[in-house]
Protein backbone atom coordinates (compact mmCIF):
# COMPACT_ATOMS: atom_id res chain seq x y z
CA UNK A 1 0.00 0.00 0.00
CA UNK A 2 1.05 3.55 -0.50
CA UNK A 3 0.12 6.91 0.26
CA UNK A 4 -1.95 8.42 -2.20
CA UNK A 5 -4.45 11.42 -2.90
CA UNK A 6 -7.76 10.47 -3.58
CA UNK A 7 -11.45 12.46 -3.89
CA UNK A 8 -14.82 10.82 -4.21
CA UNK A 9 -16.41 14.51 -5.21
CA UNK A 10 -16.40 17.71 -6.25
CA UNK A 11 -15.25 20.67 -4.69
CA UNK A 12 -12.73 22.92 -2.97
CA UNK A 13 -9.23 21.78 -1.60
CA UNK A 14 -11.11 20.04 1.10
CA UNK A 15 -12.32 17.12 -0.95
CA UNK A 16 -8.60 15.77 -0.97
CA UNK A 17 -8.07 13.10 1.22
CA UNK A 18 -4.49 11.09 1.74
CA UNK A 19 -5.54 7.54 1.85
CA UNK A 20 -3.54 3.99 1.86
CA UNK A 21 -4.01 2.72 -1.75
CA UNK A 22 -2.23 -0.44 -3.97
CA UNK A 23 -0.52 1.35 -6.84
CA UNK A 24 -0.44 -2.21 -8.70
CA UNK A 25 2.20 -3.21 -11.09
CA UNK A 26 3.37 -1.77 -14.16
CA UNK A 27 1.47 -3.37 -17.17
CA UNK A 28 2.77 -3.16 -20.75
CA UNK A 29 4.02 0.00 -21.59
CA UNK A 30 3.56 1.69 -18.22
CA UNK A 31 6.21 1.92 -15.32
CA UNK A 32 5.98 2.11 -11.87
CA UNK A 33 8.00 5.42 -9.73
CA UNK A 34 8.57 6.24 -6.73
CA UNK A 35 7.86 9.57 -6.36
CA UNK A 36 9.78 12.28 -4.51
CA UNK A 37 8.46 15.76 -5.47
CA UNK A 38 4.89 16.69 -7.39
CA UNK A 39 4.16 19.11 -9.21
CA UNK A 40 1.13 21.29 -8.65
CA UNK A 41 -1.02 22.76 -11.26
CA UNK A 42 -3.79 24.66 -12.10
CA UNK A 43 -5.54 22.24 -14.16
CA UNK A 44 -5.31 19.25 -11.31
CA UNK A 45 -7.56 22.26 -9.25
CA UNK A 46 -9.93 22.88 -12.18
CA UNK A 47 -9.62 18.86 -12.42
CA UNK A 48 -10.86 18.63 -8.78
CA UNK A 49 -13.78 21.06 -8.66
CA UNK A 50 -15.32 19.85 -11.87
CA UNK A 51 -14.35 22.93 -14.38
CA UNK A 52 -11.09 21.37 -16.29
CA UNK A 53 -11.65 20.45 -19.74
CA UNK A 54 -11.83 17.02 -19.20
CA UNK A 55 -14.92 15.56 -16.43
CA UNK A 56 -14.16 12.78 -13.73
CA UNK A 57 -15.33 9.84 -15.40
CA UNK A 58 -14.81 7.23 -11.75
CA UNK A 59 -14.43 7.84 -8.52
CA UNK A 60 -11.93 7.94 -6.32
CA UNK A 61 -10.49 9.85 -8.43
CA UNK A 62 -6.43 10.46 -8.67
CA UNK A 63 -4.28 13.86 -9.66
CA UNK A 64 -1.02 14.76 -11.12
CA UNK A 65 0.87 14.41 -14.40
CA UNK A 66 4.00 16.03 -12.89
CA UNK A 67 6.44 14.53 -10.85
CA UNK A 68 9.87 13.37 -10.03
CA UNK A 69 11.06 10.36 -8.73
CA UNK A 70 12.89 6.93 -9.54
CA UNK A 71 12.20 4.15 -11.78
CA UNK A 72 11.04 1.03 -9.17
CA UNK A 73 9.82 -1.30 -12.15
CA UNK A 74 9.09 -1.90 -15.87
CA UNK A 75 6.16 -3.29 -17.27
CA UNK A 76 6.47 -5.50 -20.26
CA UNK A 77 7.80 -3.57 -23.83
CA UNK A 78 9.41 -0.98 -22.18
CA UNK A 79 12.76 0.17 -23.34
CA UNK A 80 15.10 3.00 -22.84
CA UNK A 81 14.53 3.14 -19.05
CA UNK A 82 15.97 1.43 -16.22
CA UNK A 83 15.49 0.53 -12.98
CA UNK A 84 17.03 2.82 -10.41
CA UNK A 85 17.22 5.79 -12.65
CA UNK A 86 15.89 9.28 -11.63
CA UNK A 87 13.08 10.49 -14.25
CA UNK A 88 10.20 12.89 -14.56
CA UNK A 89 6.94 12.81 -15.43
CA UNK A 90 5.93 15.34 -18.24
CA UNK A 91 2.07 15.55 -18.67
CA UNK A 92 0.67 13.87 -21.83
CA UNK A 93 -1.85 11.66 -20.06
CA UNK A 94 -5.52 12.01 -19.11
CA UNK A 95 -6.57 12.26 -15.15
CA UNK A 96 -8.63 9.76 -15.56
CA UNK A 97 -6.14 7.43 -16.70
CA UNK A 98 -3.22 8.00 -14.22
CA UNK A 99 -2.29 10.18 -11.51
CA UNK A 100 1.31 10.94 -9.45
CA UNK A 101 -0.30 12.59 -5.95
CA UNK A 102 1.36 9.43 -4.37
CA UNK A 103 4.07 7.98 -3.09
CA UNK A 104 4.30 5.41 -5.69
CA UNK A 105 2.80 5.64 -8.98
CA UNK A 106 2.27 4.02 -12.53
CA UNK A 107 2.39 5.94 -15.63
CA UNK A 108 2.76 5.34 -19.30
CA UNK A 109 6.36 5.00 -20.16
CA UNK A 110 5.92 7.50 -23.26
CA UNK A 111 5.67 10.24 -20.19
CA UNK A 112 8.42 9.31 -18.64
CA UNK A 113 11.93 11.13 -19.62
CA UNK A 114 15.79 10.68 -17.40
CA UNK A 115 16.20 13.52 -15.01
CA UNK A 116 19.58 15.44 -16.41
CA UNK A 117 22.54 15.37 -14.30
CA UNK A 118 22.21 18.22 -11.52
CA UNK A 119 18.57 18.88 -11.57
CA UNK A 120 16.89 17.73 -8.05
CA UNK A 121 13.28 15.93 -7.71
CA UNK A 122 12.07 19.35 -6.18
CA UNK A 123 13.35 21.18 -9.75
CA UNK A 124 12.06 17.98 -11.51
CA UNK A 125 9.19 18.39 -10.80
CA UNK A 126 8.72 21.93 -11.75
CA UNK A 127 9.80 21.55 -14.84
CA UNK A 128 8.17 20.07 -17.87
CA UNK A 129 4.68 21.27 -17.74
CA UNK A 130 5.73 24.89 -17.79
CA UNK A 131 8.48 25.07 -20.05
CA UNK A 132 6.64 22.28 -22.34
CA UNK A 133 3.76 24.85 -23.05
CA UNK A 134 5.66 28.11 -23.22
CA UNK A 135 7.73 26.17 -25.82
CA UNK A 136 5.10 24.25 -27.52
CA UNK A 137 2.64 27.50 -27.87
CA UNK A 138 5.92 29.62 -28.83
CA UNK A 139 8.21 27.78 -30.88
CA UNK A 140 6.22 24.65 -32.27
CA UNK A 141 2.80 26.06 -32.84
CA UNK A 142 3.65 29.76 -33.07
CA UNK A 143 7.20 30.03 -34.94
CA UNK A 144 8.84 32.29 -32.64
CA UNK A 145 11.91 33.75 -33.86
CA UNK A 146 14.62 35.65 -33.15
CA UNK A 147 13.73 39.09 -33.11
CA UNK A 148 10.31 38.85 -31.93
CA UNK A 149 8.51 40.18 -29.74
CA UNK A 150 6.03 38.14 -27.27
CA UNK A 151 3.75 39.74 -24.54
CA UNK A 152 2.56 37.78 -21.65
CA UNK A 153 -0.15 37.92 -19.08
CA UNK A 154 -0.08 36.42 -15.44
CA UNK A 155 3.62 36.91 -14.99
CA UNK A 156 4.66 35.39 -11.98
CA UNK A 157 2.97 31.91 -12.95
CA UNK A 158 5.50 29.24 -13.61
CA UNK A 159 4.07 29.07 -17.46
CA UNK A 160 5.19 33.09 -17.92
CA UNK A 161 8.05 32.49 -16.09
CA UNK A 162 9.20 29.99 -18.35
CA UNK A 163 8.16 31.34 -21.43
CA UNK A 164 10.40 34.76 -20.61
CA UNK A 165 13.04 31.91 -20.53
CA UNK A 166 11.82 30.30 -23.67
CA UNK A 167 11.98 33.96 -25.65
CA UNK A 168 15.14 34.95 -24.29
CA UNK A 169 16.26 31.47 -25.47
CA UNK A 170 15.60 31.71 -28.67
CA UNK A 171 16.49 35.41 -29.28
CA UNK A 172 12.94 36.84 -29.13
CA UNK A 173 12.16 39.93 -26.44
CA UNK A 174 9.85 39.34 -23.44
CA UNK A 175 7.61 42.00 -22.04
CA UNK A 176 5.98 40.92 -18.75
CA UNK A 177 2.24 42.26 -17.55
CA UNK A 178 1.24 42.25 -13.92
CA UNK A 179 -1.37 43.67 -12.36
CA UNK A 180 -0.14 45.71 -9.46
CA UNK A 181 4.18 46.33 -8.32
CA UNK A 182 4.29 43.92 -5.86
CA UNK A 183 5.97 40.89 -8.46
CA UNK A 184 7.40 43.80 -11.04
CA UNK A 185 11.08 43.60 -9.55
CA UNK A 186 11.27 40.07 -9.28
CA UNK A 187 9.20 39.43 -12.73
CA UNK A 188 12.94 41.74 -13.76
CA UNK A 189 15.10 39.70 -12.63
CA UNK A 190 13.53 37.12 -14.13
CA UNK A 191 14.40 38.42 -17.08
CA UNK A 192 11.59 40.33 -18.48
CA UNK A 193 12.54 42.77 -20.85
CA UNK A 194 10.08 44.95 -19.74
CA UNK A 195 7.17 45.12 -16.89
CA UNK A 196 3.90 46.45 -17.49
CA UNK A 197 1.76 47.23 -14.36
CA UNK A 198 -1.55 46.88 -15.57
CA UNK A 199 -3.04 48.99 -12.90
CA UNK A 200 -1.39 51.90 -13.44
CA UNK A 201 -0.29 51.93 -17.10
CA UNK A 202 -1.39 51.99 -20.70
CA UNK A 203 -0.82 48.47 -22.01
CA UNK A 204 -1.13 49.05 -25.33
CA UNK A 205 1.11 52.48 -25.42
CA UNK A 206 3.89 50.93 -23.81
CA UNK A 207 3.65 47.96 -26.28
CA UNK A 208 3.74 50.31 -29.13
CA UNK A 209 6.41 52.22 -27.97
CA UNK A 210 8.68 49.11 -26.66
CA UNK A 211 8.20 47.67 -30.41
CA UNK A 212 9.13 50.73 -32.22
CA UNK A 213 5.27 51.25 -33.43
CA UNK A 214 4.68 48.07 -34.73
CA UNK A 215 3.31 46.09 -31.82
CA UNK A 216 3.76 42.43 -30.24
CA UNK A 217 4.32 39.29 -32.69
CA UNK A 218 2.73 37.16 -30.09
CA UNK A 219 0.51 37.56 -27.15
CA UNK A 220 0.95 34.66 -24.98
CA UNK A 221 -2.77 34.58 -22.80
CA UNK A 222 -3.54 32.50 -19.66
CA UNK A 223 -6.08 35.16 -18.81
CA UNK A 224 -8.82 35.38 -21.65
CA UNK A 225 -12.35 37.16 -20.92
CA UNK A 226 -13.11 40.70 -21.98
CA UNK A 227 -9.26 41.73 -21.68
CA UNK A 228 -8.36 39.50 -24.88
CA UNK A 229 -9.80 42.65 -27.26
CA UNK A 230 -7.65 45.13 -25.31
CA UNK A 231 -4.68 42.33 -25.45
CA UNK A 232 -5.45 42.19 -29.07
CA UNK A 233 -4.37 45.77 -29.87
CA UNK A 234 -1.15 45.06 -29.40
CA UNK A 235 -0.81 42.63 -31.99
CA UNK A 236 1.71 43.35 -34.62
CA UNK A 237 -0.06 42.70 -38.21
CA UNK A 238 -0.17 39.40 -38.71
CA UNK A 239 0.73 38.42 -35.25
CA UNK A 240 -0.66 35.56 -33.20
CA UNK A 241 -2.96 35.82 -30.01
CA UNK A 242 -2.18 32.31 -27.97
CA UNK A 243 -4.65 31.44 -25.03
CA UNK A 244 -3.47 29.01 -23.29
CA UNK A 245 -5.70 29.35 -20.34
CA UNK A 246 -9.33 31.52 -19.27
CA UNK A 247 -8.78 32.72 -15.55
CA UNK A 248 -10.98 35.37 -15.91
CA UNK A 249 -13.66 33.01 -15.84
CA UNK A 250 -15.48 35.23 -17.84
CA UNK A 251 -16.75 34.40 -21.32
CA UNK A 252 -14.24 35.73 -24.14
CA UNK A 253 -15.62 37.82 -26.79
CA UNK A 254 -13.99 37.65 -30.15
CA UNK A 255 -12.09 41.19 -30.79
CA UNK A 256 -11.74 40.96 -34.52
CA UNK A 257 -15.03 42.76 -35.55
CA UNK A 258 -14.58 45.54 -33.15
CA UNK A 259 -11.24 46.17 -34.11
CA UNK A 260 -11.68 46.51 -37.37
CA UNK A 261 -11.08 43.12 -38.99
CA UNK A 262 -7.38 43.36 -38.61
CA UNK A 263 -4.50 40.62 -39.76
CA UNK A 264 -4.92 39.02 -36.62
CA UNK A 265 -4.41 35.21 -35.59
CA UNK A 266 -6.34 34.24 -32.32
CA UNK A 267 -5.91 30.53 -31.38
CA UNK A 268 -6.60 28.30 -28.34
CA UNK A 269 -3.22 25.89 -26.84
CA UNK A 270 -3.32 22.99 -24.81
CA UNK A 271 0.28 21.43 -23.33
CA UNK A 272 -1.55 18.32 -24.90
CA UNK A 273 -0.79 19.59 -28.44
CA UNK A 274 3.18 18.96 -27.79
CA UNK A 275 2.79 16.19 -25.37
CA UNK A 276 0.66 13.60 -27.12
CA UNK A 277 2.31 13.77 -30.89
CA UNK A 278 5.85 11.83 -30.82
CA UNK A 279 7.97 13.91 -32.67
CA UNK A 280 6.62 17.29 -31.33
CA UNK A 281 7.43 15.81 -27.58
CA UNK A 282 11.60 14.77 -29.18
CA UNK A 283 11.85 17.95 -30.01
CA UNK A 284 10.49 19.73 -26.97
CA UNK A 285 12.17 17.41 -24.47
CA UNK A 286 15.34 18.08 -26.50
CA UNK A 287 14.95 21.91 -26.09
CA UNK A 288 14.24 21.85 -22.34
CA UNK A 289 16.87 19.68 -21.80
CA UNK A 290 19.29 21.79 -23.49
CA UNK A 291 18.54 24.80 -21.70
CA UNK A 292 18.38 22.58 -18.66
CA UNK A 293 22.12 21.84 -19.27
CA UNK A 294 23.45 25.54 -20.19
CA UNK A 295 21.42 26.93 -16.90
CA UNK A 296 19.45 28.60 -19.46
CA UNK A 297 16.82 27.38 -18.08
CA UNK A 298 15.67 28.12 -14.14
CA UNK A 299 12.33 26.66 -12.87
CA UNK A 300 11.17 29.29 -10.42
CA UNK A 301 9.98 27.12 -7.41
CA UNK A 302 7.68 29.10 -4.93
CA UNK A 303 7.25 26.90 -2.02
CA UNK A 304 7.12 23.13 -1.20
CA UNK A 305 4.49 21.19 0.64
CA UNK A 306 4.72 17.55 2.09
CA UNK A 307 2.11 15.39 0.14
CA UNK A 308 0.51 14.72 3.87
CA UNK A 309 -0.33 18.92 3.13
CA UNK A 310 -1.81 18.63 -0.20
CA UNK A 311 -4.81 20.58 1.04
CA UNK A 312 -2.86 23.87 2.46
CA UNK A 313 -0.88 23.38 -1.18
CA UNK A 314 -3.96 23.75 -3.45
CA UNK A 315 -5.39 26.29 -1.12
CA UNK A 316 -1.94 28.29 -1.50
CA UNK A 317 -2.25 27.57 -5.63
CA UNK A 318 -6.42 29.13 -5.39
CA UNK A 319 -4.85 31.87 -3.25
CA UNK A 320 -2.90 33.42 -6.55
CA UNK A 321 0.00 34.84 -4.51
CA UNK A 322 2.36 32.40 -5.61
CA UNK A 323 5.86 33.16 -7.57
CA UNK A 324 6.71 30.20 -9.84
CA UNK A 325 5.63 26.85 -9.62
CA UNK A 326 4.45 24.73 -6.14
CA UNK A 327 5.43 21.31 -5.52
CA UNK A 328 4.71 18.58 -2.98
CA UNK A 329 7.42 16.88 -1.38
CA UNK A 330 7.28 12.82 -1.06
CA UNK A 331 8.90 11.30 2.31
CA UNK A 332 10.33 8.13 1.72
Amino acid sequence: MTRTVLFRELGGPEVLKVEDADPGTPGPGEVLIRVDAVGVNRAEALFRSGNYIETVRRYPARLGTEAAGVVEALGEGVAGLRVGEPVSTVPSFSPNDYGVYAERAIVPARAVVPRPEGVGPVEGAAVWMPYVTAYGALVEVGGMRPGDTVVLNAASSSVALAAIQVAERVGATPIALTRTEAKKDAILKAGAAEVIVTDTEDVVERVLAATGGRGAEYVFDAVAGPGITDLAKVVADEGTHLVYGGLSGAPTPYPGFELGMPALNIRTYTLHETTRRPERLRRAVAFVNSGLRTGAFRPAVDRTFDLEDVVDAHRHLEGNSQFGKIVLTVAQ
